[in-house]
């Protein structure tokens, strides 16, 4: 039996000011799906995305939604005033009706229960984008839109990050569509690959992506080595500061 799609993206066009930002977009994701924009600075990559989040209208093409569909958006970056006075707890619910405990349930479920009272601008980098995640799962979402998760994250906490999308894709059933840079793993946590230079230059799981001529020509041999070899496996987790934390002895053996 077919799966209704959760999106689906059919020859999207769109210019600025008569340069042509994204060409003949096309694909679709469906729930449980972990879709991967890749590609260049400049590429489109967030353009199509405020596409798909309806703030940008395409001039040509239609972007379909499934009935009722909802979406959790996870910005590229956030930037606070010093001096506004802002909670993490405040900051979440901006916008949005949740109890206290809501919330804590939340931080919880990303790693970051620990920042509900604190400052937003007094978090780390990688506390930040797990309440930016807290904020989107807020909306119960079908959807998860993610712009560059990782982004401003050290090496560990990258792993971290992308293991708890994975988890969240599992345990929730919602579809994912995720910007990244991180071609080191992008592998480890997608189902599809779409390589983007305001056209798709080719798209499909990461293993035929890294084969393809036009990944090749975009990223280079060294990339492409990065992007079909890399595979993740972690024995072990870390905390938010990256220190390892012992895993359970059944997954240690596992």
């Amino acid at each position: 039996m077919s799966v209704e799609p959760l999106l689906t993206v059919v020859n999207v066009s769109l210019a600025i000011r008569g340069n042509a930002i994204v060409q003949n977009v096309n694909f679709q994701l469906t729930p449980g799906e972990i879709v991967a924009l890749i590609g260049p600075n400049g590429a489109g990559k967030s353009t199509l995305v405020r596409l798909v989040l309806g703030l940008l209208r395409p001039d040509s093409g239609r972007i379909m939604l499934k009935p009722g569909l909802r979406i959790g958006y996870m910005p590229q970056r956030l930037s606070v005033a010093d001096t506004l006075p802002l909670t993490v707890q405040r900051f979440i619910t901006l916008g949005m009706a949740a109890s206290r405990s809501q919330v804590r349930e939340l931080l919880a479920e990303v790693g970051a229960e620990q920042v509900l009272d604190s400052p937003v601008q007094a978090i780390s980098g990688g506390e930040l984008q797990r309440v930016l995640l807290a904020r989107a799962l807020l909306r119960q979402p079908d959807l998860l839109v993610l712009d560059e998760p990782i982004q401003g994250v050290d090496l560990n906490g990258q792993y971290e990050l992308h293991d708890l999308i994975s988890n969240l894709r599992r345990q929730r059933g919602c579809g994912i569509l995720m910007v990244s840079h991180e071609l080191h793993l992008v592998m480890a946590t997608t189902d599809h690959v779409i390589c983007l230079n305001r056209h798709v230059c080719c798209s499909g799981h990461p293993d035929h992506v890294a084969r393809d001529p036009a990944y090749l020509e975009l990223f280079g041999l060294e990339g492409a080595r990065t992007l079909a070899i890399y595979h993740h496996h972690h024995n072990h987790r870390h905390d938010l500061h990256g220190a390892v934390v012992a895993a359970a002895e059944d997954d240690a053996h596992g």
